[in-house]
């Protein structure tokens, strides 16, 4: 029903969105349900750990250039199908090296297949690299050091990820002070498989632009105030929250009552082909579990845009999409 309707997504994992298309050119023979068994979050998925573990077979395939090119060029052939006008695609690109690439060949083939797309389909599209929560200091320090690299290039931010109880900030704090001090642009995984005082410690340590997910945030309102006051935009992602057991049941999960609160969000997949959605069946979600309107889905989608890390002619542009649309 809303594959018409144009979309803005912020968060997307690359390696948590190869779709059965991609995966049989990886592995020929290879089935549905083999694929669905091993690329896609079961539906008992049990926590946060258990699905990015999923991640970890769609990484073994991409560790050479052609492998990393027609992975990106299906994703953003997914995003095409799905009417997605602006994507940030994230990655760790240290993640990526067991065939031999450096980690700035890896970032550069996934901005060249990027840019090939771009004469075959119509999403604008740009770059976050990840760090990772397990990272060292000095894995961290070059993860940011490569979004210095391709900054202006087509990578425009840096993002912390992966297992949020299982680690602490602290290897990770020179390097977000290294973006702040470069005039890079930030968003940090957190209010996940924790709750708000992994958001607060977050904004504390981190100090990021974005929260990717934050769906916890609703459980202490002087956070929800702090997020409203400082302008920090949360990405939420409904069917992997449900799927990695942030909240026990439907009932319980509290996105719209967030939304009510009035903070900046906006809806994303996290991964297309790990939780088995596209947009297009998120906002069908919504819209059948909340009642949300078209007034609702063109809110958080220019509080998407306006919240990007793209220029200003770009987010211009699209929010001119999203105006010619949703305003009609």
């Amino acid at each position: 029903m809303y594959k018409q309707f144009p979309k803005v997504e912020l968060h997307i994992h690359l390696d948590c969105s190869l779709s059965y298309d991609v995966v049989a050119l990886l592995i020929p023979g290879i089935s549905v349900e083999e694929y669905r068994n091993k690329f896609t979050a079961p539906k008992n998925c049990c926590s946060l750990n258990d699905y990015i573990e999923c991640a970890q077979a769609s990484i073994n395939y991409m560790q050479t250039k052609e492998q990393l090119r027609i992975v990106t060029l299906d994703l953003l052939a997914q995003f095409d199908a799905d009417n997605v006008v602006y994507a940030e695609i994230r990655f760790a690109p240290l993640q990526h090296l067991a065939g031999g690439l450096s980690a700035e060949e890896v970032v550069q083939e996934v901005l060249n297949a990027i840019h090939e797309a771009k004469a075959i389909n119509r999403v604008e599209a740009n770059v976050i690299l990840c760090t990772l929560r397990h990272y060292s200091e000095q894995q961290s320090m070059a993860t940011i050091k490569l979004v210095e690299r391709f900054k202006g290039k087509g990578v425009v931010g840096f993002d912390i990820a992966a297992d949020e109880a299982g680690y602490p900030l602290d290897n990770h704090v020179s390097a977000f002070k290294f973006a702040k001090s470069n005039d890079i642009l930030c968003t940090a995984h957190a209010g996940e498989a924790l709750g708000p005082i992994s958001v607060w410690e977050t904004l504390e340590k981190l100090a990021p632009n974005r929260i990717g997910h934050g769906i916890r945030s609703i459980e202490d309102g002087l956070l929800i105030e702090r997020l409203i006051e400082s302008n920090i935009h949360l990405e939420v992602c409904p069917t992997s929250n449900q799927l990695t057991r942030v909240y026990p049941s439907l009932e319980e999960y509290p996105i719209d009552k967030l939304y009510k609160t009035g903070v900046s969000m906006s809806i994303s997949t996290d991964g297309r082909a790990i939780s088995a959605v596209d947009l297009n069946q998120e906002y069908q979600f919504m819209t059948n579990q909340y009642s949300w309107t078209i007034n609702d889905l063109y809110r958080i989608n220019t509080e998407a845009i306006k919240h990007s890390f793209a220029t200003e002619e770009v987010k211009m542009a699209v929010q001119a999409q999203l105006d010619a649309f949703y305003l009609v």
